[in-house]
């Protein structure tokens, strides 16, 4: 009986533990995710290959797996500005993934991590690992996930190296270097190899821009340039030779020719302008020039005398005026003369016997009056008076 009671006891007992250890575990199943310390961030070169470590447990077991463990393993790509990106899906025994992504290890197993292969640019960004286990009934028994960032660096690209200028001995040039990709941003160096090793520095050397700035050429700067360009991944170079011409260029010629020929002109102004100004001194002040416009007549009163500037009497009288009458003058009529006085004398006039009021007498011969004479076409002419002293005004 002892033989028979002792196996059947085991049996019970096992399937009790088994019994209660599938009721039980499943309940308290919590997933962990775990990432090795310091890998939560990673970077790689473009080209290459990168691990991105994870793998989960389940809080309260031992041991490394579970028969009724079913797990779901996705990862996504998240990045700035985009929607979320399904990297690789393990669903029911079947994976799935992009070109380039695969599980480290096969599955089922508890280490998840993800293998990306032929890295590019676009592969930076967040990485999100989802693991979601269930049991044979497909019934969720835990769900975590672990998140990880992955920086891909671009070495640099061959850069292109150009002159600008002319290579002329006294003037300047600038020699430039340009990588067209590069994560991060490429740092320039410049060094000139032959005929005699030099190593450029600022401020003739820009290193962000690529650019070095040479100034008064001389033939002994003639030699063979190198741009390397580096950052944290990689390096490439390009190279360039500059050959110090002293011949001087056609502009230069020009620019002789032009300012020649305006310092001729410049010249002959001058002595032009210098013969026409020695001219105009030669010519007299007050020469009568034949198109000189005649002064303008001034008007005259109808009497026959006026007051001089110098206070003195000037008879005005037409050109018909001063020839002799036709006949003989009437009797007791005066002839106006001019008065030597310095003050203005009154016309003289012909006393009456009558009582009557006296007449002035008419200044002009013949009754002829002023304004008749100047229909007939007479021109007033001042005659010159005589001053007290006896000149001519």
């Amino acid at each position: 009986m002892i033989s028979l009671y002792r196996p059947q006891a085991t049996n019970v007992l096992r399937f009790l533990f088994l019994g209660l250890s599938t009721l039980a575990l499943p309940s308290r199943a919590q997933v962990e995710m775990h990432v090795p310390a310091g890998l939560a961030r990673l970077q790689a070169v473009e080209g290459e290959e990168v691990v991105l470590p994870v793998w989960y447990t389940l809080s309260g077991e031992v041991s490394s797996s579970q028969p009724w463990e079913l797990p779901i393993v996705m990862w996504f790509l998240e990045q700035e500005g985009k929607d979320l990106n399904q990297v690789l899906a393990y669903i029911n025994g079947v994976t799935s993934s992009k070109s380039g992504a695969s599980l480290l290890y096969p599955m089922p197993s508890r280490n998840v991590s993800l293998l990306l292969q032929g890295l590019q640019e676009k592969d930076s960004g967040s990485y999100k690992c989802s693991v979601n286990v269930q049991d044979g009934q497909g019934i969720p028994r835990g769900h975590n996930s672990k998140t990880l960032e992955l920086n891909v660096l671009v070495p640099p690209a061959p850069p292109s190296c150009h002159l600008l200028g002319v290579p002329r001995v006294g003037t300047n040039m600038t020699l430039s270097c340009q990588s067209p990709r590069s994560k991060p941003a490429a740092q320039y160096q410049w060094e000139k190899l032959s005929p005699s090793p030099q190593v450029f520095f600022a401020p003739v050397l820009d290193a962000i821009r690529g650019s070095l700035r040479l100034t008064n050429l001389s033939s002994s700067m003639s030699g063979l340039y190198v741009c390397r360009a580096r950052n944290e991944v990689g390096s490439a170079q390009c190279n360039v030779t500059l050959e110090v011409s002293t011949e001087p260029g056609a502009a230069v010629v020009a620019g002789a020719v032009v300012g020649t020929l305006v310092g001729l002109g410049l010249l002959a102004g001058l002595v032009l302008l210098y013969q026409r100004r020695g001219k105009a001194v030669e010519e007299p002040a007050n020469d009568i020039k034949e198109d000189a416009i005649a002064p303008r007549t001034l008007p005259w009163p109808k009497g026959s005398d006026t007051i001089s500037k110098n206070g003195t009497l000037s008879s005005v009288t037409s050109a018909r005026a001063l020839q002799p009458p036709h006949g003989p003058p009437r009797p007791g009529a005066l002839t106006p003369m001019p008065s030597l006085s310095s003050q203005a004398q009154p016309s003289p006039t012909v006393p009456r016997t009558d009582g009557a009021h006296p007449q002035p007498i008419s200044t002009c011969p013949g009754g002829v009056s002023s304004c008749a004479l100047s229909r007939m076409g007479a021109v007033p002419v001042m005659l010159p008076a005589q001053s007290q002293a006896g000149s001519l005004v």
